[in-house]
C-alpha cells in the first residue's frame, strides 16, 4: 500500500482555477485523480502512468491537466475554468499494475487512496 496525502482543495468562483497536489510515500506506476459527490459513485477524472501517458474523463478534457514529479513522488491536477459541476471531494489514487488500459479510470483497479480534498465551485 502507498500512503497518499492530498492538498489544495478550496472554494472558488465559476471560471476560476485550482491546483491539487498529492504526495505519495513511494513510487507507483499508475496514479490518478478521482472525485465523488455525496450520494454518487466515485468518478475517474484523470490518470497518468510512469512514462507520462495521460487519460482524462470527457467532462474535464481541455480544462484539467494531470502531471507528476516522480523525483518528488508528487501528483498534481491543474484545474481551469471550473464550474459548479466540478464541486466534489477529490481523491488521489495509486495502482502498481493495470492490465486493461480501458480500466485506467476505474476506481476498482486502484488499491491505494488518499483521504481527499474538497473543491467547491460556486458564486
Amino acid at each position: 500500500q502507498v500512503q497518499l496525502q492530498e492538498s489544495g482543495g478550496d472554494s472558488v468562483q465559476p471560471g476560476g482555477s485550482l491546483t491539487l497536489s498529492c504526495t505519495a510515500s513511494r513510487y507507483s506506476v499508475n496514479m490518478a485523480w478521482f472525485r465523488q459527490v455525496v450520494g454518487k459513485e466515485r468518478e475517474g477524472v484523470a490518470t497518468v502512468t510512469g512514462v507520462g501517458d495521460v487519460k482524462y474523463a470527457d467532462s474535464v478534457k481541455g480544462r484539467f491537466t494531470i502531471s507528476r514529479d516522480i523525483s518528488k513522488k508528487e501528483l498534481y491536477l491543474q484545474m481551469n475554468n471550473l464550474n459548479p459541476e466540478d464541486t466534489a471531494m477529490y481523491y488521489c489514487a495509486a495502482a502498481s499494475l493495470i492490465t486493461s488500459p480501458r480500466r485506467r479510470l476505474d476506481p476498482q483497479v486502484y488499491s491505494s487512496w488518499g483521504q481527499g480534498t474538497q473543491v467547491n465551485v460556486s458564486s
